[in-house]
């Protein structure tokens, strides 16, 4: 057992929660209180009824989530909303969110993290945002095939699947790069063709970065937003159960995108 202040004292701080920019509503750092002690943490990408009643029932009372409580903006307390807070004072469970600051972190970063699992060896930065960069690149050489084959067979064992821009069977990736969850967008792509990136590595994005990629010689792989996104917070709660001396469980509530 170990005070929740503690923990969340611990978190913002290796995180860098509250020096890090990112979208007002993700509001980093602890975003409901508890009692004031954790004997076990549940991590979940996403913050829903489906993870809170999940938290619960793995006798959790800490929940570490990569998309906070207030994700979809300002909301009545009222129907599902009020459901889910009340379930959480109700039954002493904290919740702590993290989103760009996972993102980016070196060591439980979704990037980094990915980067691993796909075999890449990152040596440089990339997807800059404000103040930061979000993900990671390097150099390889490749078959774009083998690389798409590596994501599809992550991306399945997260209940997802992976699709790509057209490239031909013999096409071999000299330089990649990776931005997890909604990684295709206009200033990610712009800032693939500056650095010259061949192959794009995301969870997800609009359907005309698709187009524009084929127009500037890139090739993304779409590698779904859940799935990309279940590695830092499995990781992180992984952490604060070996430093901490405490439980912990992953919840699995892949979205289908």
């Amino acid at each position: 057992m170990t005070a929740t202040a503690e923990i969340v004292s611990y978190l913002d701080a290796i995180l860098e929660t509250t020096s890090t920019p990112d979208f007002p509503n993700a509001l980093n750092g602890l975003q409901v209180a508890n009692s004031g002690t954790v004997r076990k943490v549940a991590a979940s990408v996403d913050f829903s009824l489906r993870s809170v009643k999940a938290a619960i029932t793995a006798d959790a009372d800490l929940l570490l989530v990569h998309h906070g409580m207030f994700w979809g903006g300002l909301r009545r307390i009222a129907g599902v909303t009020y459901e889910r807070i009340k379930l959480l004072l109700d039954n002493d469970v904290a919740v702590y969110a993290s989103h760009l600051p996972l993102d980016k972190h070196a060591d439980f970063g979704n990037n980094r993290l990915l980067a691993g699992e796909l075999g890449l060896d990152p040596a440089e930065s990339f997807a800059r945002y404000k103040t930061i960069s979000i993900g990671v690149r390097g150099d390889a050489d490749l078959s774009t095939a083998d690389i798409f084959e590596r994501a599809r067979i992550f991306a399945q064992r997260h209940n997802g699947d992976v699709v790509s821009t057209e490239f031909s069977p013999e096409r071999r990736t000299r330089r990649w790069a990776i931005c997890t969850g909604a990684g295709a967008s206009a200033d990610t792509l712009a800032e693939a063709s500056e650095l010259q990136i061949d192959t794009l590595i995301v969870g997800e994005g609009p359907h005309w970065t698709a187009v524009e990629a084929e127009e500037i010689g890139l090739v993304i792989i779409y590698a779904g937003h859940y799935a990309t996104e279940t590695l830092g917070v499995s990781a992180l709660a992984r952490h604060l159960a070996d430093r901490f001396q405490i439980g912990w469980t992953m919840i699995h509530a892949p979205t289908g995108l």
